[in-house]
């Protein structure tokens, strides 16, 4: 595991089939998970970071906006994509499904972990997916050449195209300066041409 995340971290080698199952009796309700996961990150295992995003993610719906800044503090303390992800579609998703506003301000962030967390933070919303804002923050890192963000931009729409495919259709065709790697995963499920397009 320690060489599939270009040994960035340490682990302790559990499997992640047995890591749930041996996490699975403290998930019941801490009395502040903010505070749990804030200490889990400070420990040096990658495990424990894996820990503190299943428990944010299992009380994700007694969050309140409050809790935003310290889940950018998780975002961007020792981030890979494999935290920032969870929590961006698991926790900071449910955080935000009623005022997304926070995630605008997100968006223009300096820290691109914390704009891949705004692109992605409707991933499970479906039908409740804010289209223009998703569009507006795919149309704004269009020209990103890291890879993180161009992945996350097809990601958000192939995601968002299981609800509306001629929406995605439509974004793609009229923006033929996304990358590649965008468009290709934009267009994964649905059909359409990725062709014309910078790598």
């Amino acid at each position: 595991m320690s060489a599939y995340m270009r040994d960035q971290f340490e682990f302790l080698g559990l499997p992640s089939p047995l890591r749930r199952r041996l996490a699975r009796p403290f998930l019941t309700a801490p009395a502040d998970p903010l505070r749990v996961a804030l200490e889990c990150w400070a420990r040096p295992e990658r495990e424990f970071q894996y820990f503190a995003c299943d428990l944010l993610a299992r009380h994700a719906k007694t969050l309140t906006p409050d809790a935003l800044p310290t889940l950018r503090t998780l975002i961007t303390t020792r981030p890979w994509w494999d935290t920032v992800d969870a929590l961006a579609a698991n926790v900071v998703g449910p955080v935000v499904r009623a005022d997304r506003t926070p995630m605008d301000a997100w968006v223009a962030d300096e820290d691109l972990w914390v704009v891949r967390t705004a692109i992605l933070h409707q991933l499970r919303y479906r039908a409740a997916t804010d289209p223009q804002r998703l569009f507006a923050y795919c149309t704004r890192w269009r020209h990103e050449q890291d890879f993180f963000i161009r992945k996350a931009i097809g990601w958000a729409l192939r995601e968002y195209a299981k609800t509306d495919p001629a929406a995605v259709r439509r974004y793609v065709a009229d923006h033929p300066d996304l990358s590649g790697l965008s468009r290709r995963e934009a267009l994964k499920n649905i059909g359409g041409d990725p062709a014309p397009a910078p790598a």
